[in-house]
C-alpha cells in the first residue's frame, strides 16, 4: 500500500483545519458553516463512501449546483482515496451518459433538482447514488445517511496518483477526461495562493461553478492560505444577488469569468455599498480590455487576470497586486515553466507570437482512455495548450487567441479577439463573438455576432462600419449579426462552435 503523499489533497485540507482551528468560514443561503463542521462532515462522509463500496482509485461523480456539500464531497472523496469527477450541471442526457460510462464511475453525489437528469443518463448503469437535501427519491441514498458513521482517517495515496478527472466542455467533439494528480493540483493551488498574498483580502464571494477547473483550483488555493479565509457562496451566479452579498458581508474580492463582469456592468448597482471591494480575479477566458477598464472604473477595484487550462491543473500564470501589467495574464507561477514555440516546435524570443507550451507538475497525467490524443498534446513533458501568445522582455505572458480559432482570410491571419475587442468598444455592445466562415474567394470570411446592452439599439451595418474605421482592411468583419443572446458554454465562455453553427443555418 502506498503512503499518504506529502501532496495528498485530503492531508492539505487536514493541515488547513489544524492551522486555523474552528471559525465561521463559509456562508450559504442564510447560514454560516464553521471550519470544524466542514472538516467533521467530510471525515464522516469518507466513512460512508467506504461503507458503500467506494475503493481507492474509484471515480465518484459530483453533479451538483454550488452548495457546501460540494466542498464536503471533494474532501470526503479524497479522504477515501477515490477520484473526484466533477460535472457541471448544465448537461444534456447524452453528454452526462458519456461521462458516466467513459469514466466508469461507481458512485455519484447529486443535488435533488438534478435527480431526473441523472436517472435518465444513468439508466442501466450500476452507480450508487447519494442525494443532498431532505426529499430523497426511491433507490437513492441520502447525504445525511452518508455522514452517519464515525470519522475516517486518510486513505493512503501517492503524490502522482489520480485525484481528479475533469471532463472538458466538448464544444469541439465528445468531452475528454483530463487526469490530474494530487501533486499537480496541490502545486497549482499553492502557486495561485502565493500570487494572491500581495492582497490583504480575506473575505471573498464565490460565484464560479465549483465543478469547473477554475472553481476547483480556487478552493484548493484557499487550503494553502496562511490566513483565515471567509467565503460566501452563490448557488449559481446572479448579478443582483452578487451585489447584495458583497454589500451585506463587506466582501473584498471575487473570482469571476469575463462574461460575469459584463453582466455585473449591465446591472445597476443601486444603493448597494460596494466600497469594501478591492479586487476581481478574472480567468476562464480572455478578458477584453474594454471590460477590464470599465470594471475597474465602475467598481473602483483592480482586476487581476490569470490564465490556464484544465490540462494544466487550471492555472499557469496570474497577476498579483505587486506584479501586473495591462493586457497580460501575469507571470508564470512557481509551478509552471512556459515557452513560446513556433510550428516546428522551436522556442521563440520575447515579443514573438507562437503556441504557449508549459511544463511542470501541474501538467495532466493524460487524457482518460486516450493515449493517442495524450501523445499529441503532451510531447517530451511539454503541454501544448493550443493557445497563441507571447512573453515580453520582463516575463509577462500575453494571450492572443486560440490556435484553432485563427481565421485565415486571403492569406492573412486574423485573431478573433482583435475583432471582438473593437466591437466591445462600441457603447451599445455587451458581448461579441467573431468567427471565420468558409468563403470561395478568400478561403475564410470574417463575420461576427453581438449581444447589445439592455435598451440599446444599433444595426449590424453600423457595427461593420465602426470596425472598418478601426481595423486593417483584411481584419474587419464583413457581416455583423445582432442576436438576443450570444451562445456561451456552461462556464460562461463564448461558444464559437455554436456561433459558427448558428451562422451556417442563417445563410
Amino acid at each position: 500500500m502506498s503512503a499518504v503523499g506529502d501532496h495528498h489533497l485530503a492531508l492539505l485540507a487536514e493541515q488547513a483545519y489544524e492551522r486555523h482551528g474552528d471559525y465561521e468560514s463559509l456562508f450559504f443561503e442564510g447560514r454560516w458553516l464553521t471550519s470544524r463542521e466542514i472538516h467533521d462532515r467530510s471525515a464522516r462522509a469518507a466513512t460512508g463512501l467506504r461503507s458503500h463500496g467506494v475503493r481507492p482509485g474509484d471515480r465518484v461523480v459530483v453533479l451538483m449546483t454550488n452548495a457546501p456539500e460540494v466542498f464536503i464531497s471533494y474532501r470526503a472523496i479524497w479522504r477515501a482515496g477515490a477520484v473526484v469527477t466533477p460535472v457541471i450541471f448544465l448537461q444534456s442526457v447524452p453528454e452526462l451518459r458519456h461521462i458516466l460510462t467513459d469514466s466508469g464511475a461507481v458512485a455519484a453525489i447529486i443535488s435533488p433538482e438534478l435527480a431526473d437528469l441523472f436517472a435518465a443518463a444513468a439508466e442501466g448503469l450500476s452507480i450508487t447514488t447519494f442525494v443532498t437535501g431532505y426529499s430523497v427519491p426511491k433507490g437513492l441514498v441520502s447525504f445525511e445517511d452518508l455522514e452517519a458513521g464515525e470519522p475516517a482517517g486518510i486513505e493512503p495515496r501517492a503524490d502522482d496518483d489520480l485525484a481528479a478527472l475533469l471532463y472538458t466542455g466538448g464544444t469541439t467533439g465528445r468531452a475528454k477526461g483530463v487526469m490530474l494528480s494530487h501533486r499537480g493540483l496541490w502545486e497549482a493551488g499553492r502557486g495561485l495562493e502565493l500570487a494572491s498574498r500581495t492582497s490583504a483580502a480575506t473575505r471573498s464571494l464565490l460565484p464560479l461553478p465549483l465543478s469547473h477547473a477554475y472553481g476547483l483550483i480556487v478552493t484548493i488555493a484557499g487550503l494553502h492560505s496562511q490566513r483565515r479565509l471567509v467565503s460566501v457562496l452563490q448557488r449559481w451566479f446572479d448579478p443582483a444577488g452578487w451585489l447584495e452579498l458583497v454589500a451585506e458581508h463587506r466582501l473584498e474580492s471575487s473570482p469571476v469569468v469575463p462574461t460575469m463582469l459584463q453582466m455585473l456592468l449591465a446591472q445597476p448597482p443601486g444603493d448597494h455599498d460596494l466600497s469594501s471591494l478591492q479586487t476581481f480575479g478574472s480567468g476562464g477566458a480572455t478578458l477584453p480590455p474594454a471590460i477590464r477598464s470599465a470594471a475597474e472604473k465602475v467598481f473602483g477595484v483592480t482586476v487581476l487576470q490569470g490564465y490556464g487550462c484544465t490540462e494544466s491543473s487550471a492555472v499557469i500564470s496570474a497577476e498579483s497586486l505587486s506584479e501586473h501589467r495591462p493586457g497580460s495574464v501575469g507571470k508564470p507561477l512557481a509551478h509552471a515553466e512556459v515557452e513560446i514555440r513556433d510550428a516546428a516546435g522551436l522556442s521563440l524570443p520575447a515579443g514573438e507570437d507562437g503556441e504557449i507550451c508549459v511544463r511542470g507538475p501541474g501538467v495532466m497525467l493524460g487524457y482518460w482512455n486516450d493515449p493517442e490524443q495524450t501523445s499529441r498534446t503532451v510531447r517530451d513533458g511539454w503541454l501544448h495548450t493550443g493557445d497563441i501568445g507571447h512573453l515580453d522582455e520582463d516575463g509577462y505572458l500575453f494571450v492572443v487567441d486560440r490556435l484553432k480559432d485563427l481565421i485565415i482570410r486571403g492569406g492573412f491571419n486574423v485573431f478573433p479577439r482583435d475583432v471582438e475587442d473593437v466591437l466591445l468598444e462600441h457603447p451599445a455592445v455587451q458581448v461579441a463573438a467573431c468567427v471565420g466562415r468558409p468563403d470561395a474567394e478568400n478561403g475564410e470570411e470574417v463575420v461576427a455576432v453581438v449581444q447589445l446592452q439592455p435598451g440599446q439599439q444599433v444595426s449590424g451595418a453600423a457595427l461593420v462600419e465602426f470596425t472598418r474605421e478601426r481595423l486593417a482592411r483584411y481584419k474587419y468583419p464583413r457581416e455583423v449579426t445582432v442576436l438576443d443572446a450570444v451562445p456561451l458554454t456552461s462556464v460562461g465562455k463564448i461558444n464559437r462552435k455554436a456561433v459558427r453553427d448558428l451562422l451556417s443555418t442563417r445563410e
